[in-house]
């Protein structure tokens, strides 16, 4: 565990070639969190991945161990991008070909960016939970209803450590089955992230022209790109990522991969940690013959569900 300080905060980050160094130059894989949440809930994951992977994950302005005091961040897309590509640059790891993105929810915004940014070094990237939707009435005023939401959400958040509204907010995250632990992480991050950085993200994550760019900006990551959602997703419609690969398919250059979990919620990292982490190491490995080219013809478009 280490902290960069940047122009934006002073940046909490793990990485696992501190504690095995002999997986500094492996492909890495760089963990971008969600609304209102450390970096934490990655390790499950993480557990299964480091002996291959050289795995960096971070606690975002406003979350977890990093400590915005004494600085001003702006709590855009944009400024998150710059503290992770502060990281991303700080680590090396914009120098080669090795890097695999990974962001979840909000975070699917933020690494989407980075993935422009980083796109002669970037070996794939992963969506998960963070699908677009098409404009319409309907749409609009559910988006309003999910601001209306956040706000009043903050306002009270501490109740949330009461029963029944704690496992009314765990089951609302998770479908599937969660530890104690992962639950408790869930709701104390929740509930201890800074108020101005969660109402910004919660906000710019439904706000329209922001949407729009980032249909924008999906369609031309350059890299494979993996589509991942739980169907049973309470907290973000799941239609969306199934529309995003849709989308992808259509109109992007290059390959794209929808995994549909049937009966995962928000979390699939925790909910079921092997299945996942087997799509993504399927995905990776995809990345790798993509550039390597030892696949003399590559499918542009798959689409897996998974019971």
């Amino acid at each position: 565990m280490s902290y960069l300080t940047t122009s934006r905060c002073r940046l909490y980050y793990e990485d696992t070639a501190e504690q095995d160094p002999s997986t500094q130059d492996k492909p890495a894989i760089v963990f971008v969190n969600g609304w209102a949440i450390s970096s934490r809930y990655w390790k499950p994951a993480i557990d299964r991945l480091k002996s291959d992977f050289r795995c960096v994950s971070y606690d975002q302005s406003g979350t977890g161990r990093t400590s915005i005091d004494g600085f001003k961040p702006n709590f855009t897309i944009a400024g998150f991008a710059d503290e992770a590509g502060a990281l991303i640059e700080h680590l090396g790891l914009n120098k080669s070909r090795k890097l695999h993105i990974i962001g979840h929810s909000m975070g699917g915004m933020v690494a989407t960016e980075l993935c422009l940014r980083y796109r002669d070094a970037l070996l794939s990237s992963t969506i998960l939970a963070c699908g677009i939707f098409e404009e319409t009435p309907f749409t609009s005023l559910g988006l309003m209803f999910l601001g209306g939401l956040i706000d009043v959400s903050m306002n009270f958040r501490n109740i949330f450590h009461v029963e029944p509204l704690r496992t009314m907010f765990i089951k609302r995250a998770a479908t599937g089955h969660i530890t104690k632990e992962y639950s408790d992480i869930i709701i104390e991050d929740f509930t201890s992230s800074d108020k101005d950085a969660t109402n910004a993200v919660g906000h710019f994550s439904i706000d329209p022209e922001a949407l729009r760019n980032y249909t924008r900006s999906v369609i031309e990551i350059a890299s494979p790109v993996l589509c991942c959602v739980g169907m049973a997703d309470h907290t973000i419609p799941p239609e969306g990522t199934v529309t995003l690969f849709e989308t992808r398919k259509a109109k992007a250059a290059s390959p794209t991969r929808l995994v549909q979990f049937m009966h995962l919620g928000h979390l699939p990292m925790l909910e079921d940690t092997p299945r996942f982490v087997e799509q993504l190491k399927k995905h990776f490995d995809f990345a790798e013959h993509f550039y390597k080219k030892t696949q003399p013809e590559t499918p542009l478009a798959e689409r897996v569900q998974i019971q």
